[in-house]
């Protein structure tokens, strides 16, 4: 059980059933009244963010995430195809559980899964992924000195803002927590 004085950013807690990340939390001791607690959670199964307050020292099931490495194979109609590195099983995965990196996805790339009680809640990219660009409008000579940007659609069909001198083949590195262009590569 984890008390509400135990909170971290980054935790996963259970509440009616659910998992909650915590995205932030506060607490707070009013001059009149009892303390509190006030918190934004996320929700894993909905990816919405909602506000709760809760009483100082109030307990909740704290759990357990056990996180694996996959290599993704193909997409097929609403499932994308994993392959579990350490047994060599073949796993379905429907959008819903994917969506987070479904921009990032290309074919023998490893990505990590979150499971809970077994099964598997959540899946998301490597912190950087080269990417290559599909489109977009030339480079022009003498643009380089300004340090602009320009649209850019990538392979896997995410649109970014990459620099004045990229051209269409050139891989690219992406950090995939902000969806930014890092480098050339």
């Amino acid at each position: 059980m984890l008390s509400t004085s135990e909170f971290k950013n980054g935790k996963v807690i259970v509440i009616e059933g659910e998992l909650y990340y915590i995205v932030f939390f506060q607490h707070i001791k009013p001059g009149k009244g009892g303390a509190f607690v006030r918190t934004k959670l996320k929700s894993i199964k909905l990816d919405t963010v909602i506000d709760r307050t809760f009483k100082s020292g109030e307990k909740f099931e704290e759990a357990f995430i056990e996180e694996k490495t996959l290599q993704y194979l193909y997409h097929s109609a609403k499932h994308y195809h994993f392959m579990d590195q350490t047994n060599y099983e073949s796993l379905d995965l429907e959008e819903g559980t994917v969506s987070d990196c479904t921009p990032y996805l290309k074919e023998n790339m490893e990505v990590i899964a979150s499971l809970y009680k077994g099964k598997i809640i959540g899946v998301r990219p490597p912190m950087f992924v080269e990417l290559e660009i599909a489109e977009t409008e030339p480079g022009v000579k003498g643009d380089t000195a300004k340090g602009g940007t320009k649209p850019a659609k990538l392979a896997t069909g995410l649109s970014i803002q990459v620099p004045l001198f990229i051209n269409p083949g050139d891989v690219i590195k992406i950090d995939t927590r902000t969806g930014e262009y890092v480098g050339r590569v």
